[in-house]
């Protein structure tokens, strides 16, 4: 069934393209020049249709065989995102909070796998819960790249990229003044100028900087945040330019995820549901406060009319203090009363330092009747992540009448066991050309070689290594028509050693795409469609050899299938905008020799997604805007597969049903001011986002309500 749907979906593009191609009477031949400029129109900045995540170079999204969406700067505040994971909740194949609503980080899923998240176009996040939540309000656009992404980005998921952009000086004196109150005691102020620091303007600056003090839905846990983003941009010459962006960040908040058990989630209880802010750890104990100090450096010099160098480096230094509290039995039950919950307490204190850089050249090149847009690169990732942690007793709490301070003797810091650091480190090597036959067809390639080395302090080091490449087509058909296949691979570093006593070998990801992006000429809008097949090879799963030297560990023969459709829609007209999007997503674990996982869906990835969001400003009410959205979520899967032997059944999934939420926006426009409320779940609707196998389940965002106040110079 699931091929069927893949090949009626492509067939359905093919029939669009083929159908599109004959409908044409007249041909016209447009130069290169008069294509990019009808590819850069958008009068208010809602939609971007260029994209340097996809290539590492700036190329029309309609001339990229691959998928990627691109949120900009305007798309993110008229969703009145506050967080990045607020901010994708509208894309194709992207399932933003996948495990709820989280103060520690933005998560996701794309396309049934968590993405790797980059800043810059340089990896920004190593290890687990060490790094500062990135605020949107420093960002410039947010790109989204889909599938394994290897080839030009080194170790990743099968699921694609995040890369975030910052934003960046500019030569024009603009800023902003933007003040915000909202429920939860949410107050919140921030400001960002640029401009030109000199006569000739080759040296301009930038500062963006906020201050919040926040709560939120779960009780005694904090949001509160200081961010801080100087950036310098200097002209050195007219090929040569220089750019500098620092980022000090303090977040204080503390674990908003509470892990709580199906009963009384999912699944009924005597006393009824938990309620959504229940809080299972203990005030004036639990935190999650994070630090980072960053500085990137990009350096981009022109060579001649047809080479260029460009140089991104980042040294990053973070650390955050975590303390928290979660169920002592694992799954997460509740005692005989139904009622009480054990917990221990864990206090972790977690660091990171890193060093990524990544040097490019790029060459345009004319051989006949081809022109070459090449990219050669080396990057290079140096990462020591250190995470110290004590476990004590947590005492039980009563979570439908929680009383605090009961507990004596939790842990403290002077319990905590100091650990080895691990030190990750990869270089690779790549090349890509992206060749244009007579204005019509298009063809990129692009092929890696990757080292990764995995340094614990305690013990030797290991290498692995891996080549990776891609291949893709497409057709410049008139009417801005571009139908387009392509292959991609990626890989993942896996540390340790198998039941045999080798080392493990990378987990490898290869895709297969197909699909049509649309761009009418003359227009605003955007809109892409693609069918895609991923299988992710030498996942671990446990031995069924008993004469292993490790008949209790693991060995790589485990694989996960994954296809899907997808579809994006960006329209906008004067007084009228819409984006809109569908997914479809058949996610199973194909090879696994663990009880329940073998043909299990992947967890939390709904098997449906569907969302819009229009915003209207009417010509006769100038300034005045109205926006409203609706996301839709399909079932999702705990993760395990249905089991029966001799008529018992052994292992029975569970899973979570759909939801819809909406989401609205009001605002008006005057001089220099603006001001706007936005509401997010506007129903006040709960809903599970996923419960996984391990026995927990996860709740969504409550109604969230922002008035904002906004002063722009």
């Amino acid at each position: 069934m699931k091929i069927q749907k893949t090949i009626l979906a492509a067939s359905i593009l093919a029939a669009l393209a083929s159908t599109s191609s004959y409908a044409q009477e007249e041909k016209q031949e447009k130069t290169q020049e008069e294509m990019m400029e009808t590819i850069n129109v958008s009068s208010r900045g809602l939609i971007s249709y260029v994209s340097a995540t996809g290539s590492k170079s700036d190329t029309p999204i309609i001339e990229t065989p691959l998928s990627v969406s691109v949120l900009t700067e305007a798309r993110i505040q008229d969703l009145g995102a506050v967080t990045v994971q607020d901010a994708i909740g509208y894309v194709a194949g992207l399932y933003n909070g996948p495990f709820g609503v989280d103060t520690r980080g933005d998560w996701a899923k794309i396309r049934g796998v968590a993405p790797v998240q980059y800043l810059d176009g340089l990896k920004s996040l190593f290890g687990n819960y060490n790094n500062v939540r990135v605020n949107p309000y420093s960002l410039g656009q947010i790109e989204v790249l889909k599938g394994p992404s290897s080839v030009l980005y080194g170790q990743g998921s099968t699921g694609g990229i995040i890369n975030l952009v910052s934003k960046r000086p500019k030569a024009e004196t603009e800023g902003q003044f933007w003040a915000q109150l909202g429920n939860y005691s949410r107050k919140q102020v921030a400001g960002d100028i640029t401009g030109a620091l000199n006569d000739d303007a080759s040296l301009t600056g930038r500062f963006v900087g906020l201050y919040r003090d926040s709560d939120t839905q779960t009780d005694y846990v904090p949001d509160n945040s200081l961010v801080l983003n100087p950036s310098l941009s200097w002209h050195a010459s007219e090929d040569t330019k220089i750019t500098l962006i620092g980022n000090i960040q303090r977040n204080e908040s503390g674990s908003s995820t509470q892990f709580f058990p199906w009963q009384g989630t999912l699944l009924p209880n005597e006393f009824g549901q938990i309620d959504s802010s229940t809080f299972v750890s203990e005030p004036g104990f639990d935190k999650y406060e994070t630090e980072q100090d960053a500085l990137t450096t990009i350096i981009e010099h022109d060579i001649n009319l047809d080479w260029r160098v460009r140089f991104a480096s980042r040294y990053s230094d973070s650390n955050a203090d975590y303390n928290t509290m979660y169920s002592a039995n694992w799954p997460p039950q509740f005692e005989e009363d139904n009622r009480s919950f054990e917990r221990y307490a864990y206090i972790y204190d977690n660091d990171s330092e890193s060093w990524t850089s990544d040097i490019q050249l790029h060459g345009s090149v004319m051989t006949g009747s081809v022109s070459h847009e090449l990219v050669f690169g080396l990057d290079f990732q140096d990462a020591r992540t250190d995470s110290d942690r004590a476990v004590g007793y947590g005492g039980v709490i009563d979570l439908y009448d929680p009383m605090y301070g009961q507990v004596e003797n939790l842990p403290t810091q002077d319990d905590v066991v100091d650990a080895p650091s691990l030190t990750n480190q990869q270089l690779g090597l790549y090349a890509q050309d992206n060749m244009r036959i007579d204005d019509k067809w298009l063809i990129s390639a692009a092929l890696r070689r990757d080292r990764a080395t995995n340094n614990p302090a305690n013990s030797s080091a290991t290498e692995q290594y891996s080549t990776t490449g891609r291949l893709g087509f497409m057709y410049l058909m008139d009417k801005g028509i571009s139908p387009y296949i392509s292959y991609s691979e990626s890989f993942s570093p896996v540390i340790g050693r198998d039941a045999y006593d080798n080392p493990f070998v990378p987990i490898e990801g290869e895709q297969w795409e197909a699909g049509v992006k649309y761009q009418p000429h003359g227009t605003e809008h955007l809109l892409t469609a693609s069918v895609y097949q991923i299988k992710e090879k030498n996942r671990k799963t446990p031995v069924q050899d008993d004469a292993a030297p490790d008949p209790g560990g693991q060995v790589q023969v485990g694989e996960a299938e994954i296809e899907g459709v997808e579809l994006e829609a960006q329209l906008a007209w004067e007084s009228l905008d819409f984006y809109a999007s569908y997914a479809y997503t058949d996610a199973v674990i194909s090879k696994s020799n663990r009880l329940g996982e073998d043909g299990a869906t992947l967890s939390a990835t709904p098997d449906q997604q569907a969302s819009v969001w229009a915003t209207y400003r009417p010509d006769n009410w100038n300034g005045f805007k109205i926006g409203a959205g609706v996301r839709y979520v399909g079932n999702t899967s705990d993760g395990s597969a249905y089991v029966e032997q001799n008529s018992v059944v052994l292992n029975d999934p569970l899973e979570t049903p759909s939801y819809t939420v909406f989401d609205a926006m009001i605002g008006y426009n005057w001089d220099n001011y603006s001001v706007s409320l936005d509401v997010d779940n506007l129903t006040d609707k709960t809903v599970i986002t996923s419960c996984l196998s391990r026995g927990d389940c996860f709740y969504g965002q409550q109604r969230t309500i922002m008035a904002n106040f906004r002063y722009n110079f």
